[in-house]
């Protein structure tokens, strides 16, 4: 309909599956997970809370590298991003940027929000 629409989400539900994720990429303090999805989207509960609920840090994209995967790529370098998640088409943008080589501190990519090639 293009108006947005709210739905509750218990407090139990956001919590389990966020103890689900730590579990499943096995989160530590020492990881940072990319923030750079708009909070408009289901996504940015993630990337927001499971580094705040598990001692991890958020590392929030500066306003527009996402439109500019060079830039993106640049900062996830630089401040040694180890968890990330993409649409396959901008991943496949970023990958296209640096001949298929990921930031060397990533360890783990998340994929969704559409088809896999």
């Amino acid at each position: 309909t293009g108006r947005p629409k709210g739905v509750v989400v218990p407090h139990a539900a956001l919590a389990n599956h966020m103890a689900w994720m730590a579990r499943h990429l096995d989160l530590t303090p020492d990881d940072r997970v990319l923030a750079r999805t708009s909070t408009s989207f289901d996504a940015s509960v993630w990337e927001l809370w499971l580094p705040l609920t598990h001692g991890a840090q958020v590392c929030v994209a500066p306003t527009g590298a996402n439109r500019e995967p060079r830039e993106l790529l640049s900062w996830m370098r630089r401040f040694d991003v180890t968890v990330a998640q993409f649409v396959p088409s901008h991943l496949e943008l970023v990958l296209a940027e640096e001949a298929g080589t990921p930031p060397p501190a990533l360890r783990a990519v998340l994929c969704g929000g559409e088809p896999l090639p």
